[in-house]
């Protein structure tokens, strides 16, 4: 197969006979073998029952349906279990994302040899103060920290090769660093297309302010994930050991301080750099067990559930 176009949504059903009409006119005029997997995340609306329309009349048409909303990173991860074709396009439900854009994204896949290709949305048709500006910031963040010098890394328009797909793990809210998961899984040649960007045309948007908040979070976890993540010890054992010798040289001047120096002047406990030692120390010491308790965490760990289907199509 060639193609799998994986959409996640919520509560889209406006728009899915269109999304799906107009992903089938793509296929067909370029001939591709293809499937097309929808992920419901818990929709309200009928938006499972117009993937199950959809499915009847196109046998390419698969779905999941999610028991309640888990969050679009757990979809994508759903979804990237189960896709059969050789190159994966993700896109969201919204229609703001163009399928015209799939042929290209797959040729720089197959032909062009790339690993990965995330869709940059030059120009956008959001709220500059809700989205343009905040998705700025972020996305700075997000190249200083990863490395990776791509313009936007929340698109929801990507390719990648199958390989990378299998290869990742998205959990969490982790689908905004796709690319800096297969960075580290080793799948080193990650580019960039300017796609078209399209005004929303059914509904509101699923996000809030408070995605941008979670986004540096998730930003900050990934980024100690990436380099401490298979040794924990080794951060947390650094800190220790730097608060403890703090702690030792504070305890160790007092000490001296008070043998050879004032013997008879007030009591060490008297003292403030006393306190300083004792804190210094007791973090150090918590540090240790922090990074001791991550080492232990991490060899007896054993793959959770993180997400209930109710419902699957074609699958």
């Amino acid at each position: 197969m060639d193609i799998s176009v994986v959409i996640p949504l919520l509560n889209e059903e406006d728009s899915l006979t269109e999304l799906h009409d107009w992903i089938a006119k793509v296929m067909q005029s370029n001939r591709y073998s293809y499937e097309i997997l929808f992920i419901d995340d818990g929709s309200t609306d009928t938006s499972w029952e117009v993937i199950e329309n959809l499915s009847q009349k196109n046998p390419n048409v698969k779905g999941i349906k999610f028991q309640k909303n888990y969050g679009k990173s757990q979809a994508l991860n759903a979804g990237f279990k189960e896709v059969k074709g050789n190159v994966i396009i993700t896109m969201d439900a919204d229609l703001q994302d163009s399928p015209d854009e799939i042929p290209e994204l797959y040729n720089l896949i197959v032909k062009d040899g790339y690993d990965l290709i995330s869709g940059w949305k030059k120009k956008r048709y959001d709220s500059k103060i809700r989205k343009n500006i905040p998705s700025k910031l972020f996305n700075a963040a997000a190249r200083k920290t990863s490395g990776l010098k791509l313009h936007d890394f929340n698109c929801g328009l990507k390719a990648y090769k199958k390989d990378v797909v299998k290869a990742v793990d998205v959990n969490g809210e982790m689908h905004r660093y796709i690319p800096v998961l297969a960075k580290n899984a080793g799948f080193n040649k990650i580019g960039e297309k300017v796609v078209e960007h399209q005004a929303r045309k059914y509904g509101v948007t699923k996000f809030g302010m408070d995605r941008f908040i979670n986004g540096f979070l998730d930003l900050i976890t990934i980024w100690f994930l990436s380099k401490f993540g298979k040794r924990p010890m080794h951060l947390f054992g650094l800190l220790g050991t730097l608060m403890l010798f703090i702690g030792f040289c504070f305890a160790f001047y007092l000490g001296i301080d008070k043998l050879f120096f004032n013997p008879t002047g007030r009591l060490i406990t008297d003292r403030p750099q006393f306190y300083l030692a004792l804190v210094t120390m007791i973090i150090g010491t918590q540090f240790f067990l922090a990074g001791f308790l991550g080492e232990i965490i991490l060899r007896t760990k054993t793959d959770t559930k993180r997400y209930t289907i109710s419902n699957q199509i074609n699958l």
